[in-house]
C-alpha cells in the first residue's frame, strides 16, 4: 500500500511539473501570438490548446499542438510566420526606421530579428538583450494596434 501512495505521489508530482512547463511565459505568448499559426499544419497558435515552443533550426517557434511535432515544417507556412515576425516590427531596433521590403535578418537567442542593412546586425551581436527588449515592445505595440483596428 506504502508503495501505491508513493508512486501515486510521483504520479501527480510529474503531472505538476508537465503542467507547468506547458504554460507560457508573457514572452512567449507575445512571440506566438505575432507568430499566429503552426508551421506544420497552417492553423491559428491556440486553436489546440496551449503551443507547443520548439527549436527548429536555430530559431524558436511554437507548434500548434503535440502531434505536428511529429510532421514537417511547411515551407508556405514558414514564410508567412517570417511575414508575421518581420510586419510586427516593422522597425530597425538599431536604427528605429522602417525595414525595407526585403530586409537583412539576424537570429539572436532563437529569435529572428530583422534589420535594415548588415552593420546593424553587429551592433546587435555587441548587445543581443537590450535589441530583444525592443523587438518586444514592437510587437507589444503591434498586437495593440491589430487589437484596436478589430
Amino acid at each position: 500500500m506504502r508503495h501505491v501512495t508513493l508512486t501515486l505521489a510521483i504520479v501527480v508530482t510529474a503531472a505538476c511539473s508537465i503542467a507547468s512547463a506547458q504554460e507560457l511565459s508573457e514572452r512567449d505568448q507575445i512571440h506566438g501570438a505575432v507568430q499566429e499559426i503552426c508551421p506544420v499544419s497552417g492553423q491559428k497558435l491556440g486553436a489546440h490548446g496551449t503551443p507547443v515552443k520548439v527549436k527548429v533550426g536555430e530559431e524558436i517557434v511554437f507548434f500548434c499542438c503535440q502531434a505536428c511535432l511529429q510532421g514537417k515544417v511547411d515551407p508556405q507556412h514558414w514564410a508567412t510566420i517570417h511575414a508575421n515576425f518581420a510586419k510586427a516590427q516593422r522597425i530597425c531596433p538599431v536604427m528605429k526606421k522602417e525595414l525595407p521590403k526585403n530586409p537583412k535578418w539576424t537570429i539572436v537567442n532563437g529569435q529572428i530579428v530583422y534589420v535594415c542593412c548588415p552593420p546593424c546586425t553587429e551592433k546587435i551581436a555587441a548587445n543581443p538583450q537590450m535589441y530583444l527588449s525592443k523587438i518586444d515592445e514592437l510587437f507589444t505595440a503591434s498586437l495593440r494596434a491589430r487589437q484596436a483596428r478589430r
